[in-house]
This record gives structure tokens, sequence and C-alpha cells, in this order.
């Protein structure tokens, strides 16, 4: 390393590799950032410290250190981020105060009577816990011990049993609040309410799609996951009132985004005081509230440091001109839009392979979402003139679903698969590999659903079309 020239801030000499371009430099660092991971690096101080590094080599000492020091003030101030601890808090508070298992229990009343009737009711239940909470590892965490020892005692498979409660949790990544929809319009810079709107539908189809894959899974192996009989209607109707402070935060942050009377950040910042009072009044008291509160703030403090050190990254990406490069190389192809964006969702697969979720998201958007707006015709092209039939406001949008749909893959996807090893982490009884092979039929639903997806886009775009429209 050449100190003389560390110290007196003179890029391009720094580290010996001043005749490398810009883009070079760029692409090199992106190499040794994904090594950094595949081996085991945090992504947080992987991309921080080979983001500083990019910046340092183009731009210089004094300039790198003004970048990276404005970071983690500049972005923890932003108002859309203050989402995030609502959101989050939310669904603490609801499984502190015994939500999830009235929830739980109201879908076993009405649903557990069709074929695969626990996992089916699992499977809505975590939809409903997803409503009010935002996080799919919390979600995969709590229908472990809420749903699977009912599934195991009624003789269900544990296999079905466990890939259900997996494959179930990663709904929280598109049913609104979802805390990795909001990261991702902080990194593109789009609008928050309009791409939880358009997560709703999309949600809840593919929680329909699980539950359809259950009923057939136990229509052909009865012994699998047997019925739930002798439910009468007035059990049924006993279990509606539980359902109630779930169904407010649903309502108050739809209408709240939807209606406009409030913002998504305050409208979580209601929902988080509704569902406190409810738990307060059913029997909450310090000792649960200090452990949601504390169980909120590690979560919190861990993903605002991985959005600063993935913007460290990100900045040093903007200087590099690699986006742009990257764009440039996409638009050269001459081949069908559809196969391109194909092949990057691919990427994404194999990626997913090594990284979780939020870490993947934060990672590729800044090369790969310029590129396929550019794919799509630009931010200003209309549905007509576009790749995709989308106009750019929507394209953004639906690109944005389509990712966030294959970040839910990831959660399932092995090695990695993190919902697979919160569900073995629980159920240790239940042997990792036996986790992995019950997703399989889910990872399929989920390949179908992303297609579909892609070629109805209105299915994402429906929502906030009639909002922003």
């Amino acid at each position: 390393m050449n100190l003389t020239a560390l110290f007196n801030g003179q890029p391009d000499a720094i580290f010996g590799i001043g005749y490398m371009d810009p883009t070079e430099v760029g692409i090199l660092c992106m190499g040794l950032l994904l090594v950094l991971v595949i081996c085991g690096v945090r992504v947080v101080f992987a991309a921080g410290i080979v983001g500083l590094v990019g910046l340092v080599e183009l731009i210089g000492w004094n300039g790198a250190a003004s970048a990276v020091g404005q970071i983690p003030f500049s972005k923890s101030v932003s108002f859309v981020l203050g989402l995030l601890p609502m959101f989050i808090l939310i669904g603490y508070l609801a499984f502190h105060a015994g939500m999830t298992k009235q929830l739980f229990a109201a879908a076993r009343a009405w649903i557990g009577w069709v074929p695969g009737g626990l996992a089916v009711a699992s499977v809505f239940a975590a939809a409903g816990f997803a409503a009010v909470s935002g996080a799919s590892v919390a979600t995969a965490a709590v229908f472990s011990r809420v749903a699977i020892p009912e599934m195991l005692e009624a003789g269900y498979n544990k296999r079905l049993a466990a890939g259900v409660v997996a494959a179930a949790g990663t709904l929280a990544s598109l049913i609104p609040p979802s805390t990795i929809l909001v990261i991702y319009a902080v990194i593109v810079e789009e609008s928050v309410g309009a791409l939880l709107l358009a997560g709703f539908l999309p949600g809840i189809f593919s929680a329909v799609v699980y539950a359809l894959i259950i009923v057939g899974w136990a229509m052909i192996n009865p012994d699998a996951g047997p019925a739930v009989k002798g439910i009468g209607w007035g059990e049924r109707f006993r279990t509606l009132p539980g359902l109630l402070p779930i169904a407010s935060v649903v309502v108050i942050i739809v209408s709240a985004v939807y209606g406009g009377w409030a913002t998504p950040t305050e409208a979580g910042a209601l929902g988080a005081f509704v569902v406190l009072v409810v738990a307060w009044m059913n029997g909450m008291r310090w000792p649960s509230l200090k452990a949601a509160l504390m169980e909120t703030s590690k979560l919190v403090v861990m993903i605002f440091s991985l959005i600063w050190g993935v913007l460290i990254f990100g900045r040093f990406l903007g200087f590099s001109g690699l986006p742009e490069a990257f764009a440039t190389w996409i638009l050269s192809f001459d081949t069908d839009p559809y196969l391109i964006l194909g092949g990057i969702l691919m990427g994404y697969v194999v990626l997913g392979m090594f990284m979780d979720a939020i870490g993947l998201l934060l990672l590729t958007l800044p090369v790969v979402y310029p590129a396929v707006m550019a794919l799509n015709g630009g931010a200003d092209v209309s549905a007509a003139d576009s790749a995709f039939g989308l106009s750019g406001g929507q394209c953004s949008v639906w690109f944005g679903i389509i990712v966030v749909k294959m970040a839910e893959v990831c959660l399932i996807t092995p090695p990695i698969g993190l919902n697979c090893f919160v569900v073995n982490g629980v159920r240790p009884d239940i042997p990792l590999t036996d986790v992995f092979k019950g997703i399989f039929l889910f990872f399929i639903a989920d390949a179908a659903t992303i297609v579909l997806l892609i070629l109805f886009p209105q299915i994402i775009t429906w929502l906030p079309d009639l909002m922003y429209g």
C-alpha cells in the first residue's frame, strides 16, 4: 500500500491498481465482496470494509472518510426508516401477548376440516401474523412453537409439518407490514405506500397456492395430514374475538396507506400502540413488555447496521460506475427481455444459497435495479412503449415484489435456508434434512407463483394503480 498517497488523500495509486479504470475496480471489489460473504464474513463487515477500500482507491482517503462518515447519520434520520422499529415491535408485542395462539386457534377452528387442515390453518395463521409482524424469521420461530406440536400430536408427517412452517414464515416478506419491502423502498427511493399495497395481493396469492399444495398432498396421502373433525359452530365463533387486535392493525395500516389519512410510519406507530393496549388489557406486564422491547431493539440494530454497511458499498458502486456499465451490458443483448430477467432471477437463486434475504437485496439492488429499469425502457417510459408492458413507476414496484418474492425463496433454499434452520433450532427433534425435504413442494409452488407474477403483473400493480393511478 502506498501510505504517502493514502494520507495525502490521493486516489488511484493507494493499492497499486491505479492502472484500472473505475468500472474495473468496481468489478474487482464486487468479486472480493462475494468471496468474503461465501467464506462466512458477515455482510455488514464485508460490505463496509470493501466499500471503504474501494472509495479510498477511487477518491482518496479524505473523500472516502467524508462519504462513509455521513452515511450512518444521514440514513438513520430518514423518516421512512422509522417504519422498521414500529413494524417489528408490533410483531413481538403480538407474540408475547399470546395473540399468535389465538390466531392459530381461529384458523384451526374455521379451516381445519379440509384435508391437511392443521397445515392449511398454519399457513393462513402465519399470513395473519405476517400482517402484524413483517419479519419472516420471527414468523417461522413463532409457529414452530405454536403449530408444529399440534400437527405432530394429530399424526402429521414431520416433513410436512416442518416444511409448512418454514415456507409459511416467508409470507411476512410480502404481506404488509413488510420489513424487506421498506428496505427495498429505501434503496431504490420508491414509495413505501405503493410497495406495501402492491405486496398485499401477491402475499395472499402465495398463501392460497401453499394451501392448495397442502390439500393436494393430503388428498394423495391422507395419513400425512388428516383433517380436524368435531369442531362446532359455537367453538368457531368463540375464536373470533381473538382476531380483533390483528384485524385492527391490518385495517389501520391498509386504510392509512390507501386513504392517505396517515403516513405509513404514523400508521405503524398507531398499530403498535393498538397492539400494546390490547396486550396490556389481556394481561401483559413489564417482564413480557421488556422482552418484546429488547428483541425489537436487537433486530432493529442488526438491520440498521446491515443497511449502513451495504450503503457504504453502494456509495462506492456509484463512484465506480458499475451499475451504469452493467445496465449498458444488459441492453447489448439482442434477445427477449423476459429471458434476460429470468437470468437475473436465477442469479438471485444462486446467491440466495449463501446469503440472507436482506443482505442479498442490499448488495444486488444498486447494480441490478438500474439494469432492469433500463431493460424496461427507463424511468419515464409509458406502458405502451416498455418491454414488460409497464410504465417506469409500475416497473419499479413490480420488480420490487418479484425480487422480494425471490428473497422469500432464498429463505427456504439450501444450504442457508434461514427459515429451515430456525425451524430446526426450535424443534431439534426434526432433522434439518427433513425440514429441507419438507419444503420441496413449496419451493416449486414459489417458482410457479413468480412465473405467474411476471406474466400477469396486474396482480401486483392493481392496488397501487387504484391509489396512485
